[in-house]
């Protein structure tokens, strides 16, 4: 009698004890970062907007974004740039210096493993690194919880009849209008917030390779700037290779049929913009259905500019800022609307992720965390970011900083350029310039204290 008297007790007990405190929500935020694939600085901000929904998050002034119209990617091309932002590391300390070296990249030692070990949620929708898997059977790198990873072996699969991985298995989707990459890769965007684990923090690397060549909008959008004259210089200005390297000045002349080009692949850019800028707007719905958007940082830029025709010069690779310049913006909840003009890079993105999420990250950081600017607070002086290629054969290896008021290149060949800010497609080459003697001493000392030389 007294053990089932006893035994009723502890059933008694169990029965009243207090349920379990529910788990704490996690207060740390999450982050969303969007890429873009060789976006024009001409398209962000734009009129007519060829991302209407976004330029018109960052125009207001009661919303939360800021600005940072002096953006630059280090490295203008796609694969080592995107190893930059995953790292805060230039490309000489990545190892990944053009689009063929992605498997230099040490991907145990990057932003989504940081964040990953600090008990984030992470995801990778679209583009990775070129040529991703190189050869290899379809996997998925450290710190990725969620794999959804377009192929990009060719430029003829940009947009349609593709392959992704998907968690670690590739699947093929066709040449149909239903399959257009930038909406499929959205889809599955939105698909990560919603199924996000409540109880901790998210990270999503979305990544569409809009508006990469070849400009192909989605058919809802083909026409949607057919009537627009965007901003392509004339020909005197495309042909302009005063002070220009021998590598530009050796090109052909550019026709008027070539800046007619221009402008179609200008219209068709924009138009494939919309795509992206509607996977955006619903990302942000997602958001707000799931009641975050108060706890969410987002971070906006594009891996590198993209060039059409001047200096008789197209696509990216060069240290002009039509090919190094990227828009750039972040929204943080707690941040009043602003632009922000201090020089800042796509090597300055993981610092300030890792930062963002309290996380310290795992290399050496060759940038600086945003956080200051994000809580109202100035930047630290910054003397110059430096820039570098690493030469190919059709465009030489140059070095160079990025400086407040300047741009300052140092060819491999010796050859020098230098450049007033205020010179915006950098027309005038002042190195030879008695009058600029002043400028050029101190671009030259910045770049000294700066330059990186090549990997052994």
């Amino acid at each position: 009698m007294a053990a089932a008297a006893a035994g009723i007790a502890i059933v008694a007990a169990v029965v009243l004890a207090p349920p379990p405190a529910p788990r704490a929500p996690d207060p740390r935020p999450n982050i969303l970062l969007v890429l873009t694939d060789d976006q024009t600085l001409d398209t962000l901000p734009a009129n007519p907007p060829a991302m209407p929904w976004l330029q018109s998050q960052i125009q207001d002034p009661a919303g939360h974004w800021l600005w940072f119209p002096n953006a630059v990617a280090s490295t203008p091309l796609c694969c080592p740039s995107r190893s930059t932002i995953l790292t805060g590391r230039y490309d000489t300390h990545t190892h990944v210096r053009d689009n063929t070296q992605g498997p230099n990249l040490d991907d145990t030692n990057t932003l989504p493993v940081w964040l990953q070990a600090a008990g984030y949620h992470t995801g990778l929708v679209g583009k990775y690194l070129n040529a991703y898997p190189w050869g290899r059977t379809p996997f998925i790198p450290p710190g990725w919880d969620r794999w959804f990873a377009k192929q990009n072996l060719n430029e003829s699969t940009s947009y349609y009849d593709f392959d992704v991985v998907d968690q670690g298995v590739a699947r093929h989707l066709g040449a149909v209008p239903q399959t257009y990459a930038t909406d499929v890769l959205g889809s599955e965007a939105v698909r990560f917030v919603h199924d996000a684990p409540a109880d901790q923090p998210w990270f999503l690397y979305f990544s569409p390779n809009a508006p990469h060549l070849p400009w192909i909008p989605a058919p809802r959008y083909a026409n949607a700037f057919a009537d627009v004259e965007p901003p392509i210089p004339p020909l005197a200005v495309l042909n302009d290779v005063d002070g220009k390297p021998p590598y530009a000045r050796g090109l052909p002349a550019k026709t008027e049929l070539d800046r007619q080009r221009y402008i179609e692949a200008d219209r068709n850019e924009r138009a494939m913009l919309l795509s992206v800028d509607d996977a955006f707007h619903a990302l942000m719905d997602a958001i707000t259905a799931r009641g975050e958007l108060d706890n969410t940082v987002i971070v906006f830029l594009t891996d590198n500019g993209y060039v059409l025709g001047l200096h008789r010069l197209d696509g990216k690779r060069f240290p002009y800022t039509g090919s190094t310049g990227v828009p750039f913006a972040i929204r943080t909840p707690w941040a009043n609307a602003t632009t922000i003009d201090d020089l800042v890079g796509n090597l300055d993105v993981a610092g300030t992720i890792a930062a963002v999420a309290g996380v310290q990250p795992g290399l050496p950081q060759d940038g600086v965390s945003l956080t200051p600017a994000l809580h109202g607070e100035p930047l630290p002086p910054r003397a110059g970011i430096f820039l570098d290629w690493g030469g190919d054969v059709n465009v030489p290896a140059w070095q160079g900083v990025r400086g407040p008021d300047f741009l300052y290149v140092r060819n491999a060949d010796g050859f020098e350029e230098l450049y007033r800010s205020a010179d915006t497609f950098q027309l005038d080459n002042l190195a030879g310039d008695p009058s600029a003697a002043r400028l050029l001493r101190h671009a030259r000392a910045v770049f000294g204290a700066l330059s990186i030389g090549a990997p052994g």
